[in-house]
């Protein structure tokens, strides 16, 4: 881990507390390179005014979403761009159950490696359009890492993630 990816960021103790922020990083990984990532960005972002909170995927349905809020997908792709195994199942039950995400904004952190082609990124792009076609609202732009450029994808990450909290406090708050 090199020094300059976690922010920690006690910056000022005069952080209003109604300000905090909840978000829930959902990590869908066959390897543990995704984990390894939501864990460094929950580092990075997890300080006085952002709450986070890190989920696997494994055994979550579309309830995870039923309250709404902020999310984060991390995830790699496996397969010919399949979701990871212990992202299946939420996958699924968010194909069958279609629920009503409009309550829900989100980010994406699509783990894949180009030499694949067509599939690149595919498990990130799969809950996207899944998550965008129930309601929710992505703010931003999909974080794609490549694994065949050499690049540690939890650094890529911190940098992305501290521009796309950025974007998440300049948003309009959720209703509650």
């Amino acid at each position: 881990m090199q020094a300059g990816c976690r922010r920690r960021g006690k910056a000022s103790a005069f952080v209003e507390r109604s300000a905090v922020l909840n978000l829930t990083i959902l990590v869908g990984t066959m390897t543990g390179t995704a984990q390894l990532v939501a864990q460094e960005v929950e580092l990075t972002l997890d300080d006085d005014q952002t709450r986070v909170k890190t989920r696997l995927m494994d055994g979550l349905d579309a309830g995870v979403f039923a309250g709404g809020g902020w999310f984060l997908i991390c995830t790699s792709t496996y397969g010919q761009g399949d979701v990871p195994d212990n992202a299946k199942g939420l996958y699924g039950s968010l194909q069958v159950t279609r629920p009503d995400l409009s309550n829900v904004r989100y980010g994406v952190i699509a783990l894949g490696d180009r030499t694949y082609g067509d599939t690149f990124c595919a498990g990130g792009r799969r809950f996207d359009a899944l998550l965008a076609e129930l309601g929710a609202r992505r703010l931003g732009e999909v974080m794609l890492h490549d694994a065949s450029a050499g690049t540690l994808p939890e650094e890529l990450a911190c940098g992305w993630a501290l521009e796309w909290i950025s974007l998440v406090r300049q948003a309009p708050q959720l209703a509650a």
